[in-house]
């Protein structure tokens, strides 16, 4: 990893004294799609500064039921995995990579001397259990306040800006389990969507029409 492309990933970190220990102190770790980086009780040894790809961040029950909080994207760390090094707790999430994925790792006594040496660090923190704290509340309105179709919706806007394509390749099963209902329902609400042409389902992939943000949000 160069200064220069991390100077492109992490743009708010301006400081080359900052950037230059987060080089020098981080590893680089690479993850295939689907693989599962975290899970609930393991111990986190480092705070993930994703690079490329992206991971998805779910909640699970004592079932083994899953409920999908949000994405890390490049320049991203995850808010739950800093609160779990701070208190040496372990994990309450399970963290997977969505595609191919490379993340640096810092090491948890780095993490905490970066606070206190550099302030861009320490705002980076900062705006990280700010952004994903407002995520979690959205994810948590979804499931309090609005209708399984909607979230469905909303889960399929999410999936198309995330992986920036119009072709989602997954099964119903899968988003059944990320917003944690049945398979069943989701495809009847499924059906529904491609009988008003807003999508078509072939065999483990949907295709969505361009304009399918706007046509929900009438």
């Amino acid at each position: 990893m160069e200064l220069e492309k991390l100077k492109q990933i992490l743009p708010n970190l301006t400081d080359p004294n900052l950037l230059n220990e987060l080089l020098t102190y981080g590893t680089i770790h690479e993850f295939q799609p689907g693989k599962v980086i975290t899970e609930p009780g393991q111990f986190i040894k480092m705070v993930p500064l994703i690079l490329e790809g992206s991971v998805k961040i779910l909640r699970m029950d004592e079932d083994g039921k899953e409920l999908f909080l949000y994405y890390l994207e490049p320049g991203e760390t995850c808010a739950l995995s800093l609160t779990c090094c701070s208190a040496s707790r372990p994990s309450e999430i399970k963290a997977v990579a969505e595609e191919k994925t490379v993340l640096l790792g810092i090491p948890i006594h780095k993490h905490e001397q970066l606070q206190d040496q550099y302030k861009q660090w320490k705002d980076f923190v900062s705006m990280t259990y700010q952004t994903r704290f407002h995520e979690m509340l959205i994810a948590l309105d979804a499931v309090a306040f609005k209708r399984m179709d909607e979230r469905l919706m909303r889960y399929i806007v999410t999936k198309m800006k995330q992986q920036k394509t119009n072709e989602l390749h997954t099964t119903h099963q899968e988003i059944a389990n990320e917003l944690g209902t049945s398979r069943e329902v989701i495809s009847r609400l499924l059906k529904q969507l491609e009988k008003k042409k807003w999508i078509e389902l072939g065999r483990n992939v949907i295709y969505i029409r361009d304009d399918f943000e706007e046509l929900i949000s009438n």
